[in-house]
């Protein structure tokens, strides 16, 4: 499991659902929340809080800017990867943080991925988790 450290910068809601950005390092990330800052004493602007997500949500791309929906980008660069039969992992670096990518081996494969290589690294909204209670 993927874990960086941030703080909430922005909260919209309507009706039972949030949609929260947090800011870690100099990135915003984006998490949809079943809760609202009515019924949620975590929801505050300024609240520290853990961004979660697996590692088999953290897509790959070797454009660095695509024009796609999903709005959590990190541009990182290749720190290793590790080769199996079906499955890789890519183990990414940014600023002073690290998060891991599983993906097909066929796929990493096929996009030629190499240490050192810049890449994009996104993951959809519905797949980050927040928690305060770390």
């Amino acid at each position: 499991m993927n874990r960086l450290t941030g703080y909430i910068t922005e909260i919209q809601s309507n009706e039972q659902i949030s949609l929260v950005k947090v800011k870690a390092e100099d990135l915003i990330f984006t998490s949809i929340v079943l809760d609202t800052m009515e019924t949620s004493d975590y929801l505050k602007i300024g609240n520290k809080c853990s961004i979660y997500f697996k590692e088999t949500e953290v897509i790959i791309s070797k454009d660095l800017t695509p024009d796609i929906s999903i709005r959590n980008r990190i541009i990182c660069f290749i720190k290793s990867i590790k080769h199996g039969q079906l499955l890789s992992q890519v183990n990414l670096k940014f600023a002073n943080s690290e998060i891991s990518s599983i993906i097909t081996t066929s796929a990493c494969k096929e996009l030629n991925l190499q240490p050192d290589d810049h890449v994009l690294a996104l993951i959809k909204t519905n797949e980050v988790s927040l928690s305060t209670n770390d």
